[in-house]
């Protein structure tokens, strides 16, 4: 298969039921406003929407089909699921059991033994929430530390964790976090150059909770993202993450990893944190962790279950189908070698932006681990970043491939391919990115000729 696009976006088919979808569905649809498209089915890295456009998908559910649309193997084992039970509240069942076996040996052996695991509503906000609420039961603490452009949710009490401003702005948002700068060294917070950095940004955490009169508390946890998703694909350096954790531990500050959008494999090891040689002492996982069905979890330090029964419950925190799917999507990634596919196609599709970037000089930095990659884009002419971002999407869309922006001002392409993606599938994306921005590049060097005129 490969993308195919034989109408305009969108076709007659899906302007219809776009059109009827917008007069009875909310304000805060976002997804078809950027893709306006309506799906039919997807087949593997390919989604085909009504009007039998076919595209590349690199968006994947935000991220949740790690294995591409309709796997087979997962679609048998959700199907068996149905028959025997699809909702058992926090009852053990035989699939919740596998499942659990599963995750913990996700996990490295040195966590494995001290690792409790609760499971949460359906969603990664509602992990979040459990995550921070444990850590709040067990220092006695209330403050959370968070991070510029950091997201971990929608709801009320994860977006005060997220860094978008716009988020504190809502009616009676609570205001529970203590923000500081993250280690985004393309754009340094600090205003240094990368030459003169010594992972400052760290410096000035430690500098904060040590000083008495820093204005900070010792907060109940510190929250990151080993990789900020909607904060632009931006991986922590690594003298950032090790000295946070030798702070952390030092201050006694639990370290919650929040790897909703990073784990189940994304950068190359099955937790983003393996990446950085520590030991958090809870993680958050969703998104791709139930096979395609709904499922959140944290996994925490048994030392910090101090929680009493029925301290955090939900009707949905047991969803047979997640765990059916899910165990069978472990499984079917071990047996297949997925891990080694994302770390070698994912060098692979870096390589081949590196060399985009070095055609145009409006692609500003080429980043990401594993397969979970992001082009920042710098103005150009009269467009700022994220309208170049727009552009590059909207030409990239007419020619069969989907992915959303990320970042500030939206100025980041991010690209959340399956896992199993192929080298040839990879090539094919990557020629389409080439033939967007040549595009974009070239309307670009038209205006400005004009302008001149």
């Amino acid at each position: 298969m490969s993308a195919r696009v034989i109408t305009e976006i969108p076709g007659e088919a899906s302007r219809r039921l776009l059109a009827e979808q917008a007069a009875v569905e909310s304000s805060a649809r976002a997804y078809p406003r950027l893709t306006p498209i309506a799906i039919s089915h997807g087949d593997g890295a390919y989604l085909t929407d009504v009007d039998d456009n076919v595209f590349l998908d690199f968006l994947t559910g935000a991220g949740v089909l790690v294995l591409g649309h309709n796997d087979p193997e997962l679609l048998r084992a959700a199907q068996a699921q149905l028959e025997v039970s699809t909702h058992g509240l926090d009852f053990p069942t035989s699939a919740k059991q596998d499942f659990t076996r599963e995750l913990l040996r996700m996990l490295p052996e040195a966590m494995r033994n001290k690792t409790k695991i609760h499971f949460c509503g359906p969603t990664g906000a509602d992990g979040v929430e459990a995550a921070v609420k444990l850590c709040k039961t067990f220092t006695g603490r209330s403050g959370v530390v968070s991070f510029h452009g950091g997201f971990h949710g929608s709801t009320q009490s994860t977006l005060a964790l997220t860094g978008l401003r716009a988020s504190k702005e809502l009616p009676g948002n609570p205001s529970i976090s203590s923000f500081f700068p993250y280690s985004y060294c393309h754009k340094c917070p600090l205003g240094l150059s990368p030459e003169s950095c010594s992972v400052n940004c760290i410096q000035y955490l430690e500098n904060m909770l040590n000083d008495p009169s820093g204005g900070t508390p010792r907060p109940a946890a510190v929250i990151l993202e080993l990789v900020q998703g909607e904060g632009g694909v931006i991986p922590a350096r690594l003298d950032f993450v090790r000295r946070l954790r030798e702070l952390t531990r030092e201050l006694d500050i639990p370290l919650i990893v929040d790897e909703v959008q990073t784990g189940c494999g994304r950068t190359g090891t099955w937790y983003a944190f393996e990446q950085y040689g520590i030991e958090p002492e809870v993680v958050v996982s969703s998104k791709a962790l139930g096979g395609g069905h709904p499922v959140s979890v944290i996994l925490f330090d048994e030392r910090l279950d101090g929680w009493k029964p029925a301290a955090h419950t939900g009707t949905f925190r047991g969803n047979q189908l997640a765990f059916a799917a899910g165990a069978t999507q472990i499984r079917v990634m071990e047996r297949d070698d997925v891990l080694g596919n994302v770390r070698k196609v994912g060098v692979h599709m870096k390589d081949g932006l590196r060399r985009l970037q070095e055609r145009h000089d409006f692609i500003g930095d080429v980043r990401g681990l594993g397969l979970m990659l992001g082009v920042e884009f710098a103005p150009l002419g009269s467009w700022s970043a994220g309208e170049v971002v727009d552009r590059v999407r909207t030409a990239a869309l007419r020619r069969g491939l989907i992915f959303e922006p990320a970042g500030r001002d939206g100025c980041v392409a991010r690209f959340l391919p399956p896992l199993n993606l192929t080298r040839e599938e990879a090539d094919e994306a990557l020629d389409i990115l080439a033939a967007a921005i040549g595009e974009v590049a070239e309307s670009a060097e038209s205006l400005r000729g004009h302008l001149d005129r």
